[in-house]
């Protein structure tokens, strides 16, 4: 690896955000090690860097790491995007979602605190809030609707925990919708525009959710990685920052762009209907300001079509049964 150059991990850097957050180190003269378990990430995500002499892979868990790490020794920064997503399989295993959101946070706090790292910005969810008022700023109130958005809440408290204990330098920045190329294709029903994309590949009708009119802050993930460099390199410290384009978009327009036909399935408990990051104090604090457009965005991602190829294919009866104990866990309560 080129040597004088500052060192910084990402942990998930083989990930859908990670390694665009990979790109933007390397692109600004990083040297980067990447922690990457590959069960959500992929290798090929970082295909583009392949050779780059300032780029470290290491297959490792987070839940695995102890203080003297080695991976650690002598970095600069670390980016925390490691973790487990998805609603679904964090109300089936909510123990293995805390352990690595929360668990495994504290693992990579322990090591970036006897590293004496310069800062840590730790990838926080817009989902701890909830159902929450629009535009949501970041002192509105915490309701967590699942275990996904529990762990990362409390993934989050860690961190600014070890801030304020052992004065680790640390900011955290809660996504909103974060999307992109190199989306997440396999695994749990998720993402919409892996969803979206190979039913366009496959000619079958979109599952549109409700009516299709719910609104979703979606932010570039380009542009995610520049605002956790900006949150990286400010002197600031302990902050939260909401972060999204601030100009949410409907889920019909999205079809728009795409194209096609649509069906529409059953209407999902515990999800807002719409999602908007009030993105003044990021742009206040760090200059930050989204740079891709919607548009601009989807455009980028059906260049790239073919990559859903591979994609499981869903519809309005496979989506029910996957998504049944959503239903059943988060739908109304009966009171005896």
């Amino acid at each position: 690896m080129s040597a004088g150059r500052p060192i910084a991990i990402v942990t998930g850097g083989a990930g859908f955000i990670g390694s665009h957050m990979v790109d933007c180190l390397l692109a600004r003269g990083f040297r980067v090690r990447v922690i990457d378990n590959l069960v959500g990430g992929r290798e090929s995500n970082l295909a583009q860097q392949a050779g780059n002499t300032a780029l470290a892979f290491e297959r490792l868990d987070i839940r695995a790491l102890t203080p003297d790490a080695g991976v650690f020794a002598d970095a600069s920064l670390v980016f925390h995007f490691a973790g487990i997503g998805d609603i679904v399989p964090s109300i089936e295993r909510p123990t293995e979602y805390m352990d690595t959101n929360v668990q495994g946070t504290v693992r990579v706090l322990e090591a970036a605190r006897a590293a004496k790292v310069k800062k840590l910005v730790y990838a926080a969810s817009s989902s701890c809030y909830g159902l929450a008022a629009a535009p949501t700023d970041e002192d509105h109130p915490i309701g967590p609707q699942y275990p996904y958005a529990l762990s990362k809440y409390q993934g989050e408290q860690a961190a600014l925990h070890w801030h304020q204990v052992y004065g680790l330098p640390v900011n955290s920045i809660r996504i909103f919708n974060a999307y992109g190329t190199r989306v997440r294709t396999t695994g749990a029903y998720g993402a919409v525009f892996g969803v979206f994309f190979k039913q366009k590949l496959a000619g079958t009708p979109f599952t549109v959710v409700g009516d299709g009119t719910q609104r979703r802050d979606f932010v570039y993930a380009s542009d995610v990685a520049e605002a956790f460099l900006l949150a990286a390199e400010t002197p600031l410290t302990g902050q939260i920052w909401n972060l999204g384009a601030g100009n949410p978009q409907s889920v019909n327009r999205l079809v728009e762009l795409i194209g096609g036909p649509v069906t529409y399935i059953p209407k999902r408990p515990g999800e807002p209907d719409v999602t908007w990051a009030h993105i003044g104090k990021i742009t206040r604090d760090l200059g930050w300001r989204p740079k891709v457009s919607f548009e601009e965005g989807v455009g980028r991602m059906m260049a790239e079509i073919d990559k859903w190829r591979d994609a499981p294919l869903w519809d309005p009866e496979s989506i029910a049964r996957a998504t049944r104990i959503w239903f059943d866990y988060l739908g109304p309560r009966q009171v005896a």
